[in-house]
């Protein structure tokens, strides 16, 4: 059953119908990777631009979790997952635990994907408001990825292997770019990234 007050949503993400009632969405920026592979800390380059990708797309709640390295995150507020080390829903727990009570559903992004369409958070987050599935992520060529809307209902039960296992409803953002995964120094390159964006 689709949540009380809410909008119908088709394909195209359009929505038409009654307006939903106000709920509040806060992000959540997982960043708390050892970067390996890159040989560095990686999110410290890497954060501010996903930051400001959020502001962009009207998202002023931001929670960053760390782990690995101690992060300077500006405005948002930064915890640390102690046991990061378990998986990615380690991290997801931190920053939810760290979020208020009156937040309703959390987007869910990763500090690694500097690409990150502002466009692609609007529209997963107005799917969740649309419908009643509790979790709801972009996809990309049929391929489920990031960001992702996580409602508070879904936040008890995050394995420490994260959610990949869990069953989402996948909202296509092909048209927008997928917001890329930068595991090495080359894989920075290949976006264009070897300089900062204003």
């Amino acid at each position: 059953m689709p949540r009380k007050g809410a909008r119908v949503v088709h394909d195209s993400c359009q929505v038409s119908g009654e307006t939903a009632p106000s709920l509040r969405v806060a992000a959540v920026v997982l960043a708390a990777g050892e970067a390996l592979r890159f040989g560095a800390p990686k999110q410290r380059l890497l954060l501010p631009r996903v930051l400001r990708r959020l502001a962009r797309a009207g998202i002023r709640d931001v929670v960053v979790v760390a782990g690995a390295y101690p992060l300077d995150a500006g405005s948002a507020h930064v915890v640390t997952a102690t046991d990061w080390e378990r998986g990615p829903g380690a991290s997801l727990r931190a920053g939810l635990a760290a979020l208020g009570p009156d937040v309703d559903a959390a987007v869910v992004v990763l500090a690694d994907g500097p690409d990150l369409a502002p466009a692609s958070v609007t529209r997963v987050v107005e799917a969740w408001r649309a419908g009643g599935e509790e979790v709801v992520a972009a996809s990309y060529g049929g391929v489920r990825g990031h960001p992702l809307v996580l409602g508070r209902d879904a936040w008890g039960d995050v394995p420490d292997e994260g959610l990949r296992g869990t069953g989402v409803r996948l909202v296509p953002c092909d048209d927008l770019g997928a917001p890329g995964d930068v595991d090495t120094p080359e894989d920075l390159l290949a976006l264009g990234l070897g300089a900062d964006e204003e």
